[in-house]
């Protein structure tokens, strides 16, 4: 009962805010942010741990200030992604400006398939759905499922309305293998926490488990890995583009060269997440260990 009563409120949310118009609920994103900041304060305290551990030279009402900005990054995010059930392929290519798609088709046209790496800042559902769209070539996107199973469904088909394809967590390193082996793109995030026992990369001055995926898949299929992160533009626009991992001159040994990978591509989202950094998801702990 409860995930059925959790969907009911979320559908609601989602046609609220199509009633409302993209443009008047995007304006009211800091109430939903104030909301969740000062009255349910849930994450508060992970976001501002996380900002303290990345930028201990700044004060803290900067900090504060960064972590309230965070929230309502968060929550324009969300508006977005609510809405986008009362979008049309025209106004989902029209999101995100690819500087450079011609990369991605390029690579693309090499026929060692290609994995496209995106992290959690401004509009990552809107994306690989908007890139997609433009350039006519579906995505296998890598997705976690929600822990409620109706809202999972609900993303799942919004995520592909445009022809995308779903590949869930937990089975994706087999399917996201052979979809490589078979030429495609696939798109996914790889910036959040990984298991203890992983590779350790530097991330802002400290060592953090990582998500090896995209560098053993890398690795072992050829494919070449595409940054693209979404930065968005003051017109609530998204801009984004694509930068290739560099997979070349690695350590002799296998762990090694997945080491290296890995912090080549999380040096690349440290580079932007310091430009912006009320874009990024704070809300995970990514320190943990």
């Amino acid at each position: 009962m409860k995930n059925i009563f959790e969907y009911i409120c979320f559908v609601s949310l989602s046609r609220l805010i199509r009633f409302l118009g993209i443009n008047l609920s995007r304006r009211l994103s800091p109430v939903l942010a104030g909301l969740f900041f000062y009255l349910i304060p849930i994450r508060k305290s992970t976001t501002i741990e996380n900002l303290k551990n990345a930028f201990p030279d700044l004060d803290n009402n900067k900090i504060k200030k960064t972590a309230f900005n965070c929230f309502n990054s968060f929550c324009i995010t969300l508006i977005e992604i609510l809405y986008m059930p009362a979008m049309n392929k025209s106004e989902i290519k029209k999101q995100v400006k690819c500087i450079n798609p011609d990369l991605i088709k390029s690579k693309f046209d090499e026929q060692k398939g290609v994995i496209l790496l995106s992290a959690h800042y401004g509009n990552w559902e809107y994306v690989a759905t908007s890139v997609a769209a433009q350039l006519g070539i579906p995505f296998s996107v890598v997705v976690k499922a929600q822990r409620n199973p109706y809202v999972t469904g609900w993303m799942n088909r919004v995520r592909t309305r445009w022809n995308n394809q779903i590949i869930p967590l937990g089975i994706s390193i087999r399917q996201t293998y052979q979809r490589l082996k078979d030429k495609k793109i696939v798109a996914m995030v790889a910036d959040q926490r990984g298991p203890q026992e992983s590779i350790k990369v530097n991330f802002f001055g400290k060592n953090v488990s990582v998500h090896t995926g995209p560098a053993v898949l890398a690795l072992k299929t050829g494919a070449p890995i595409l940054y693209g992160i979404p930065v968005r533009q003051s017109d609530f626009s998204y801009k984004t583009i694509m930068t290739e991992i560099s997979i070349e001159n690695l350590p002799e040994s296998y762990e090694e060269k997945i080491k290296e990978v890995s912090q080549r591509h999380m040096s690349y989202l440290e580079s932007y997440i310091r430009k912006n950094p009320e874009q990024w998801l704070w809300m995970h702990k990514r320190w943990k260990h």
